[in-house]
């Protein structure tokens, strides 16, 4: 019964790239080449690759310089900059992104989305930097110096080797964010793929061209993991002992310490205070214009009750997947598992599009309905879910069920009356984490949601393209606030230990 729920869930995961794979077949190589070999898809090609390049690059420098920053010197206030650099996590990037083109129009450039995608995911990179570089032995590095390396050799040749693994993971999540990125990109008016795939969708109704690029979309994302993979390599960065148990001494900044704070003050400012200043002008706009207090709660409550029904269905499907990775350990299981991290790889717009195709052919009354929707929600986070349960079974001895079936528990029994209750933080974990990843959703909700139904996102997301900023700006501020707490959860971990 187990591996049966398994197999439905890795299905369900599959079904985006089952519906690329149908929909090439059906065109046929003529018409692929045809609706693909053509200067717009070179040009999107080209603005894509571009941005998903400047802003890994970006990235990368911003999130490591202030993770050794805060990590390895003796920076004063360390705690508060961490969390300020967390902090911009809890602004959807299309959210940054109509804050910027409010105040600047005339950003809608390639410079300009650039800017707007480092600032937003910049953090993806240094929490993992943070977490490797308190996770070394300061022991490397004090013989480096003792032989007489300088801090930027120390730096080049003995922390950023360790820090490889981490910075190509947190590389990675930058580029595939960037890749699927809908709502900034929009704003900035800077064609990618992503934009496009919705532009043709809305112009033709699904036709084969949307799917076409899709389907590039999706060559791309695998393009991503493959070659993170190889630049990963197989070289081994643990210890092989126990190590020191202490931390490094910081290095001190000594006249560096106003040019280094004055430069992350300027990090903050672009990325956390400009956009929120934004909002806080905003607000004021749409409070001198009557807020519609009653649309707000209303489209809340609508929100809430979504993401409270997608972490109840997410976490429910990640229990078989997470049980069997752990309980029945094999090929299977971890085919079985990555299949569904392989699933929310593909942007939210591919996975709205195969729904969109599948409900329509095979069950038109579930076409903008409330379940299609919640099983796009499930295959953009089931590895959310999945984690942490698997976490929780690892955690779970397998001999109180074995009890429970010597005094002759039937299996339901033994499920609601010991495996759950054992479960129930990895469980509340992970559906924590879906609720808040729903909150913040907008491709797949604009294309899925039922007629007439509204959220945090998509309430901002229809009054910001109108420039009806005032009234985009409570929406904003709701969903800031509901995000807050997926973000002190990130940084909660790694802020541990840090010294003021």
């Amino acid at each position: 019964m187990t591996v049966a729920l398994a197999v439905a869930v890795a299905a369900l995961a599959l079904l985006p790239l089952v519906h690329i794979a149908v929909a090439v077949a059906e065109v046929g190589w003529g018409g692929v080449a045809e609706l693909v070999l053509r200067p717009r898809v070179a040009e999107l090609l080209g603005n894509t690759v571009r941005l998903v390049a400047g802003s890994v690059a970006v990235c990368v420098v911003l999130g490591v310089g202030a993770a050794w920053l805060v990590e390895r010197t003796a920076l004063p206030g360390r705690r508060v900059w961490h969390v300020l650099m967390v902090a911009p996590l809890a602004l959807p990037a299309f959210v940054t992104g109509s804050a910027w083109i409010s105040l600047l129009p005339g950003l809608d450039t390639y410079g300009g989305a650039l800017l707007v995608v480092s600032l937003a995911y910049f953090p993806f990179v240094y929490l993992p930097a943070v977490a490797a570089l308190r996770g070394t032995d300061p022991a490397l590095e004090e013989t480096a110096r003792g032989l007489g390396l300088s801090g930027w050799a120390v730096f080049r040749r003995v922390q950023l080797p360790q820090l490889r693994v981490a910075v190509l993971g947190g590389a990675l999540l930058v580029a595939l964010h960037v890749l699927a990125e809908f709502g900034a990109l929009a704003m900035l008016r800077y064609p990618t793929f992503t934009t496009a795939v919705y532009d043709q969708y809305r112009a033709t109704f699904n036709g084969p061209a949307a799917t076409m690029l899709a389907g590039v979309l999706v060559l791309l994302c695998l393009v991503l993991l493959v070659a993170e993979i190889r630049l990963r390599g197989a070289r081994g960065y643990a210890r092989t002992g126990a190590g020191a148990a202490r931390r490094p001494r910081p290095v001190r900044l000594g006249l560096l310490t106003g040019p280094v704070l004055l430069a992350l003050a300027a990090l903050v400012g672009l990325s956390l205070v400009v956009p929120v200043a934004a909002l806080a002008s905003w607000f004021l706009t749409g409070a001198s214009a009557r807020i519609d207090w009653a649309a707000l709660a209303t489209t809340t409550g609508t929100t809430l009750a979504l993401a409270a029904a997608a972490a109840a269905v997410t976490t429910a499907l990640a229990l078989s997947t997470g049980w069997l990775a752990v309980r029945r350990r094999g090929p299977l299981a971890t085919v079985l598992e990555r299949t569904t991290y392989l699933g929310s790889a593909v942007p939210a717009i591919v996975v709205a599009l195969a729904l969109v195709t599948v409900s329509i052919r095979v069950v038109p009354a579930l076409y903008q309905t409330v379940p299609v929707l919640l099983a796009a929600y499930a295959i953009l986070f089931l590895p959310r879910a999945i984690v942490t349960v698997r976490a929780a079974v690892e955690q779970s001895p397998p001999v109180h069920d074995d009890v429970a079936a010597s005094l002759g528990a039937s299996a339901p029994a033994r499920l609601w009356r010991v495996t759950l209750p054992l479960l129930a933080p990895g469980i509340g974990a992970g559906a924590a984490l879906v609720f808040l990843a729903v909150v913040t959703e907008l491709t797949a909700t604009l294309l899925l949601a039922p007629t007439g139904t509204r959220t945090l996102a998509t309430a901002f997301w229809s009054a910001s393209s109108a420039l009806e900023y005032g009234a985009a700006a409570p929406y904003a501020v709701v969903m800031v606030l509901l995000s807050a707490p997926a973000t002190v959860l990130l940084s909660r971990d790694v802020r541990r230990g840090l010294t003021t």
